[in-house]
């Protein structure tokens, strides 16, 4: 007979497996949706720089090195080529407008100023030799009209005896004829000779004023080479004082050739090479201050130059008060540039973390300090010290802000002491 076998109540040995298995999957179930999948890196809390976040009062100016320059630089430059034949002020003398810096001599400059007062002397004499030989053609011309006169008035009187007489029947129609053609004749002739008196006159008088024209153009020309002489001597523009000369004796200086300049030191402007960066908010009129020897003096803003090279844009600055005391060419002063009015923000202390994320994103710790979650952000505007956050960070948070070289792309950083 068979017998009935019950069968056994609750968990087998067999089970085991599937349920430890399930429980395995649903601990990754669990673990996917609602566990923390970013990268981690451990990191030592000592070899970090921690900063708070916080909300004050920020100043929008920028540090730039400026140098002090002379407030007007005039270049010395030749009119007139030639050789250098004397130095006669050294570099670092002070000078007045108008005082010799450099002679200099020219040969064929010379050469030319004799052929040009040698062609002047030729013209002059050729002026007076023509002159003389109109002279004399207009006495010549006066003498013919004189005959002519006295032509026309013997004929005349010659007409009218005849015409007397033919009209008493004296003499013969022929006769009469015969003087008053003489008569008419003679008028003519006295007209035509007063038409070419005339015209001589006009020839002669424009003649002359032609000649005279380019005898003055002449004596002009002689003085304008004398002028280019007197060029071979380069004198100062202004007064100041001579901060470079650059020639020797003997050198062969081209004209408009750079050899020197002349400091204008009545004054001082202040040159500041400004980081890209800053070229579409800085203008002419802003202010700037530096401090020299425990005092703040002011500055503004005078040129702004659009040309950037080497990632760097020149900016001049003038002086609106006092000026340092030992004040000179070549200075260096630390400017801080405002470029614009302080205002209430978030802001953080500047750091090397910049380098690596342009300000894009940050690492900030959580409450007990033990990790660091990186977090988009916004950065605004930026002075030497602090960094103005407009968007990701709140007041009473802290950052990291040192450098994030060895990070890579871990999102989360666990400090460790």
């Amino acid at each position: 007979m068979d017998i009935i076998l019950e069968k056994k109540k609750g968990i087998r040995k067999k089970h085991l497996p599937y349920i430890i298995g399930g429980a395995v999957l649903l601990a990754l179930i669990v673990w996917l949706i609602f566990g923390d999948h970013s990268s981690t890196l451990r990191i030592d809390a000592r070899g970090v720089s921690i900063a708070d976040v916080k909300r004050d009062l920020f100043n929008d100016f920028v540090r730039v090195d400026g140098q002090v320059q002379p407030i007007t630089v005039v270049q010395l430059s030749p009119e007139e080529g030639g050789v250098v034949q004397e130095r006669v002020v050294e570099e670092g003398a002070q000078v007045r407008r108008g005082d010799i810096i450099v002679r200099l001599s020219n040969s064929a400059l010379d050469l030319q100023i004799l052929n040009a007062e040698a062609e002047l002397a030729e013209k002059q004499n050729f002026l007076r030799n023509t002159q003389v030989t109109m002279e004399q053609d207009k006495l010549n011309n006066q003498n013919e009209r004189l005959q002519r006169e006295l032509e026309t008035v013997r004929t005349r009187r010659a007409f009218e005896q005849q015409e007397k007489l033919y009209n008493e029947r004296l003499i013969a129609r022929e006769d009469f004829l015969k003087a008053k053609e003489d008569y008419e004749l003679a008028m003519r002739r006295q007209t035509l000779i007063l038409e070419r008196l005339r015209q001589d006159s006009i020839y002669r008088s424009l003649q002359v004023d032609q000649m005279e024209d380019n005898l003055a153009n002449m004596r002009l020309n002689v003085l304008l080479i004398r002028e280019r002489k007197e060029h071979l001597n380069i004198r100062s523009q202004i007064d100041g004082e001579l901060g470079l000369l650059d020639v020797v004796l003997g050198q062969n200086v081209s004209p408009g050739q750079k050899i020197g300049q002349i400091n204008d030191l009545s004054d001082y402007k202040i040159e500041a090479m400004i980081d890209e960066h800053y070229i579409d908010r800085v203008r002419t009129g802003l202010n700037a201050t530096f401090e020299r020897q425990g005092a703040q003096f002011a500055l503004v803003v005078r040129k702004v130059f659009p040309e950037v090279r080497d990632g760097r844009f020149r900016t001049e600055f003038v002086f609106t008060g006092e000026r340092p005391d030992n004040i000179r060419s070549g200075q260096t002063y630390y400017i801080n540039l405002e470029l614009g009015q302080a205002a209430e923000s978030v802001i953080i202390p500047k750091g090397t973390f910049f380098q690596t994320t342009g300000g894009n994103w940050i690492f900030v710790l959580n409450e007990n300090g033990t990790r660091a979650h990186r977090r988009s952000i916004r950065i605004g505007r930026q002075n030497p010290q602090y960094y103005e956050v407009t968007e990701g960070l709140q007041p009473g948070e802290r950052v990291i802000i040192s450098g994030y070289e060895s990070y890579k792309d871990n999102e989360v950083l666990i400090l460790e002491k």
